[in-house]
């Protein structure tokens, strides 16, 4: 079977990826082995929040010039970094998903807002799915007072932790719950009392005008209403309709992965990446690459045996550690599909920190590429593969917040590499 290009991965990166080399008339092949970051995604894009050092950003164009050269960011430079970051919304807009911001006093650069994480704190974010707020900066908290409202049973929703964390802030919140029958059932199988099973029932109209009511009878004057982001499974307008009937602001709170935002997310781009002609191969492995003279000559994988996938182009795109693009002996860390040449410190003690919430090395890791993002295989570029997301060395996005961001420069600077030729 021969494409034009294939990529290995069905995340962000390579979902951006593909859909803008189909758009440009390229015939692609998504390889995807199931669930990826989306799925724990908070709805929030992140370009840039902290600096190496631990400085806080709040224009994350202006602060590219301070990360170190070896940064993906600083291999795709400045200028095509802000090219990127202004053509995203409408990318996004495209694929039929709508994203936010804030802006600063020069609406050329993006300014990072603040969303409310499921811990109750504050976290940077450049851009946001519409049911995910931001917040202008960190300050900004224009409520008095808070109804923070869940589902009876529902352990994946920490309305303790968000009203003790706006109460350090000077909000005074009160937490209630409801019961809707059709989410009562879910409870006599402990899997199914989860994000996503609350999210189906939450599609049918009964039931999310039924939420919309229980919220309003226990609203009692307070000028913000918190629910868990679990509406709009499949279509964001529940959103809408919720805030309409509610009397005052309304904010969707993460819940524990999975996430309805990020599987929405999936969902959309996976559907607008196939509208475009791409193939999608869900719940499959790449095995037995076949590499020659500094070239990937074809793959094969686990569902379709002997049958050889060929390509001009490969784009790598299944994770880090997390999504098993990386995988980790006690003494190394290495990249299983086309053995790539992996970036890591010999010295274990310093692959992570027992503090929990500190800085962690692992994070860091990934595969050894050349500006193009191209990797490196026993010191030698094979040039007819790429690297792009997470996957990709130079940077601990965990720890800058930056990780959706460099998926997507990344994933539009290798597309634009393949395009050109370059």
């Amino acid at each position: 079977m021969r494409f034009d290009t294939i990529l290995i991965g069905g995340g962000l990166s390579s979902l951006v990826c593909g859909i803008r080399l189909q758009r440009s008339g390229r015939r692609c092949l998504i390889v995807s082995a199931g669930q990826n970051a989306l799925h724990f995604s908070s709805g929030a894009f992140g370009l840039l929040g902290k600096l190496p050092d631990g400085t806080e950003v709040q224009e994350p164009l202006k602060a590219l010039s301070f990360l170190p050269e070896n940064h993906p960011y600083s291999k795709i430079g400045v200028d095509r970094i802000a090219e990127y970051a202004s053509m995203v919304p409408g990318f996004f807009d495209s694929c039929g998903l709508k994203l936010h911001g804030t802006q600063g006093t020069e609406t050329d650069f993006p300014h990072n807002g603040y969303r409310l994480t499921p811990m109750g704190s504050l976290k940077p974010a450049w851009l946001a799915m519409e049911d995910v707020t931001l917040l202008p900066s960190r300050d900004d908290l224009r409520w008095s007072k808070a109804l923070i409202v869940n589902f009876h049973g529902f352990l994946d929703f920490n309305d303790g932790f968000i009203a003790e964390g706006l109460g350090k802030r000077g909000v005074n919140c009160r937490v209630e719950t409801v019961s809707i029958e059709d989410v009562e059932s879910l409870r006599a199988n402990p899997t199914e009392m989860r994000s996503v099973g609350i999210a189906r029932m939450m599609a049918k109209e009964k039931n999310w005008k039924e939420f919309g009511e229980s919220v309003r009878k226990l609203f009692n004057g307070e000028d913000l209403v918190i629910v868990p982001a679990v509406f709009g499974f499949n279509n964001a307008v529940i959103v809408e309709w919720l805030r309409e009937m509610i009397p005052a602001e309304v904010m969707f709170v993460g819940t524990m992965p999975p996430s309805v935002p990020g599987i929405r997310g999936q969902i959309f781009l996976k559907r607008a990446f196939e509208a475009v002609g791409g193939t999608f191969l869900a719940g499959d492995t790449v095995l037995d690459p076949l590499l020659e003279d500094g070239l990937v000559k074809g793959v094969h994988t686990a569902n379709l045996g002997s049958i050889t996938l060929t390509a001009d182009n490969y784009v790598l795109a299944s994770g880090n550690l997390f999504g098993k693009g990386l995988e980790a002996t006690p003494d190394r860390v290495f990249e299983p599909v086309f053995g790539l040449d992996t970036d890591f410190p010999s010295d274990r003690a310093e692959w992570c920190d027992q503090d929990f919430f500190a800085e962690q090395g692992y994070a860091a890791f990934g595969v050894v590429c050349d500006n193009s993002f191209r990797p490196f295989k026993d010191g030698m570029t094979v040039d007819n593969l790429f690297v792009i997301g997470s996957e990709v060395g130079g940077c601990n996005s965990l720890y800058e917040g930056s990780g959706a961001g460099v998926a997507i420069m990344t994933a539009l600077s290798v597309a634009d590499s393949i395009i050109t030729g370059e």
